[in-house]
């Protein structure tokens, strides 16, 4: 092979990959958040799981990106893993239908006829582009600009298929490249050679593309061509193993999960193969193949590996349990969640006890949570900054499950204490949820602090100083009020909440001034501007907490009239803790 054989084999590549991401992402942007729905509310069996799995990736062109997404719907607590397993499998049988797309490259009724020339793959091709190009720069409707992507990535990776096939067919007169291909039928080398192929390219769909082009040569046998398909299946498993990364237990083991379903179905599938090869001699082992026979293989081996794979799945559930144990503090974060049990439903009493212990440890999870994104502007660690994250995460994994519970339970039938809390609790876990957020924010403006060295003044430190432990006393007092149900401690909130909001208009006030004057800088001042605001959302939602505490005992819900009452009916009350508080936090 010259250099501009080597030159045009890459810019193939090239295009090939390219016009497969566009086509993708063309597709995703087009159906992806229906298909998240589909594939969240729609996998409660394993065959569901297989056949969504296969539909969605077949739609997206990308096994790597379904599992990457049920990665994170794992993640995030939205999805058991067992479910998501049957998902997986299902995206290893879909990822082929790349390579039957790739066949149309192959077609091509021939010169001599007008009608036969305007149904070869090139004219095809020529006026998907065409008409892809027109809608993507003229078309104002984003769904069709998406339609044109995915006109354009096809058309962009059949000309990167057309330019690899020039590239590699002198290849077939080549003693050298055919001997090369022919170390490859010893299955171990052609596994291993397929792993690391699709490693680098971190795309099995690719892999199979540049497979089938090089069949072109007429060097590509079976013998040759299988053992490479099963290294392309495990090497698959790259990408959606580094999308773990960072990711909770739960996660990385369904990501695992996809290396043991290929591992474990390639392992299976060779023994047996092999196995028989051996007395039975298969006549079709050196049989040339050309790009539909290795499209046909590729989708027979995954049919292959889920038919085996498919009634083991809690064996292979329990074998990635083995490999990634249980993380002690991650288990102790959801351990409360495991309280709230379909079966307890039977019993109102029961069921409502315990989702109230849940929401008790949220509360302090939450509290745990904020306490140490506020310790971070003193003394930044990044193991800290890392807890946090991982209670917030923890936090919204609590709403959720807390939220479908409690949904649950307002179609039994309860009495009224019961509906009274159970409405409570619904109205409340938003608020700590937010909470959790508003606390990541403050932990990534300590990061930001810390990470590019910024310096605040003397006068806004002290200031900061000042809110911040007022915003400490009203998480207290309306966490602590809330769990004790407590309404004598929260008519102190709403007051504590004003001064707040008060003290926040005196620190933007005060902060440009010191901008004015030459004394704090812009970048410092965006930083200081997105505390001060976070600050002041966190007590808002105090706030809230404090009505669903006085309110809700009263049978309803109205915000804006309870806290006109806390006002006017106990002014008095009032202005005296709203004075005390304006005594006891002051900025200079």
């Amino acid at each position: 092979m010259g250099i501009s054989n080597l030159l045009a084999l890459l810019a193939g590549v090239a295009l090939f990959l390219f016009g497969m991401s566009l086509m993708g992402d063309g597709l995703k942007k087009v159906a992806g958040n229906k298909l998240q729905t589909i594939l969240y509310k729609l996998t409660n069996t394993t065959l569901k799981g297989i056949l969504l799995g296969t539909g969605v990736t077949a739609v997206i062109q990308s096994s790597s990106a379904t599992s990457v997404l049920v990665v994170g719907f794992v993640n995030s607590g939205m999805m058991k893993m067992k479910n998501a397993i049957g998902i997986v499998m299902g995206a290893i049988i879909g990822t082929s239908v790349t390579g039957w797309i790739i066949c149309l490259s192959t077609l091509n009724p021939g010169a001599g006829s007008g009608i036969l020339e305007l149904l070869s793959t090139d004219t095809l091709t020529a006026i998907i582009a065409v008409v892809g190009i027109v809608l993507h720069m003229s078309s104002k409707n984003q769904t069709k600009k998406y339609v044109g992507d995915i006109m354009l990535g096809f058309s962009v990776l059949m000309f990167g298929i057309d330019s690899m096939s020039a590239a590699v067919y002198p290849l077939r007169e080549s003693a050298a490249f055919v001997g090369l291909l022919t170390k490859f039928s010893n299955p171990i080398l052609g596994v291993l050679i397929g792993v690391i192929f699709t490693s680098i390219l971190q795309s099995a769909s690719a892999a199979v593309g540049i497979l089938q082009t090089l069949a072109v040569t007429g060097a590509i046998s079976f013998e040759i061509a299988l053992p490479i398909l099963m290294g392309i299946a495990i090497g698959a498993s790259v990408p959606v193993l580094l999308s773990a990364i960072g990711a909770n237990t739960a996660a990385k083991r369904t990501a695992l999960s996809y290396l043991m379903i290929d591992l474990v179905g390639a392992i299976v599938f060779g023994i047996l193969f092999y196995g028989v090869n051996a007395f039975a001699h298969f006549g079709f082992m050196g049989i040339a193949l050309n790009a539909v026979h290795i499209a046909a293989i590729n989708t027979a081996f995954r049919l292959a590996i889920v038919v085996l794979i498919a009634p083991a799945i809690t064996l292979i559930e329990k074998l990635v349990i083995l490999c990634v144990p249980d993380n002690p503090e991650e288990a102790a974060d959801t351990k409360d969640m495991d309280r709230l049990e379909d079966r307890f439903l039977a019993y109102p009493a029961v069921a409502v006890e315990q989702s109230e212990q849940v929401v008790n440890s949220m509360v302090e999870k939450t509290r745990k949570t904020i306490y140490g994104a506020l310790g971070l502007f003193d003394n930044f660690d990044s193991k800290v900054f890392a807890k946090v994250e991982r209670g917030e995460e923890t936090i919204d994994r609590y709403e959720d499950k807390l939220g479908t519970y409690l949904t649950k339970l307002t179609s039994l039938e309860l009495n009224r204490d019961q509906t009274t809390k159970v409405s409570k609790f619904l109205h409340i876990i938003t608020d700590y949820e937010r909470i959790s957020d508003h606390a990541l924010n403050i932990a990534e403006s300590a990061k930001e602090i810390h990470d590019k060295k910024l310096e605040f003044s003397e006068d806004a430190r002290e200031d900061l100083k000042v809110a911040v432990a007022a915003l400490m006393e009203i998480v207290d007092i309306s966490f602590d009020a809330f769990v004790n149900d407590d309404q004598r401690t929260a008519v102190h909130i709403e007051p504590l909440e004003e001064r707040i909001d008060e003290l926040c208009d005196e620190l933007k006030r005060k902060h440009i001034e010191r901008l004015t004057a030459g004394k704090c800088t812009l970048q410092n001042g965006f930083v200081f501007n997105d505390i001060v605001t976070t600050i002041e959302r966190i007590s808002d939602h105090c706030s809230n907490i404090a009505v669903a505490i006085v309110e809700l005992d009263d049978g309803s819900f109205e915000t804006h009239r309870t806290l006109a009452d806390l006002k006017n009916e106990h002014k008095h009350h009032y202005d005296e803790l709203l004075d005390q508080y304006r005594q006891k936090y002051v900025v200079k």
